[in-house]
């Protein structure tokens, strides 16, 4: 059950740690899609969902020291039930046998829905810090969401093809 946020109310360090709770949310997801899925090869659905959650730990871990330097250890006032599935992909959508095309996919969307929640949530923010943080995340996730892409163009013939579709 999700919350329905105001952002409205949002100060600073409630921006901080709403964004520091999607990137633990989003990297938490990744690794469980990777454990779940297994390795199979160099390339495969689990090693990019393992390096999408490396990205993920590094840019929650600067966001943290960040709200670190600022506020020190003031308590949260925003909970997790305020962000589910903000920027993680859905649970459902891994399968054992996707294919590093699809994976991207995935990934991709994932990095554009975290830019759309920013862009949507700066329409509604009066603080001017928050209003440039999440301005300064959302441009960050389009960076991602070029990142991915690139990757996508880079990716070996037969990327597109799913493990049992290989083996067919």
């Amino acid at each position: 059950m999700s919350v329905k946020l105001d952002f409205s109310t949002l100060n600073l360090m409630d921006a901080l740690d709403l964004a520091v709770l999607i990137e633990a949310e989003a990297r938490d997801r990744y690794n469980f899609f990777a454990e779940q899925i297994g390795r199979r090869d160099a390339v495969d659905a689990a090693s990019i969902f393992e390096s999408m959650a490396i990205n993920e730990a590094k840019h929650g871990d600067q966001l943290a020291e960040r709200r670190q330097e600022l506020f020190g250890d003031k308590p949260m006032r925003v909970s997790k039930t305020a962000i589910f599935d903000v920027e993680a992909p859905e649970f459902g959508a891994p399968r054992w046998n996707m294919s590093p095309l699809k994976a991207f996919q995935l990934a991709l969307a994932s990095e554009e829905k975290a830019y759309w929640f920013y862009d949507e949530a700066i329409k509604h923010v009066k603080d001017p810090g928050v209003r440039e943080l999440f301005t300064e995340l959302r441009d960050e996730e389009t960076e991602h969401v070029r990142m991915v892409k690139d990757a996508i163009a880079a990716l070996p013939p037969g990327s597109e093809v799913d493990v049992e579709d290989q083996d067919s």
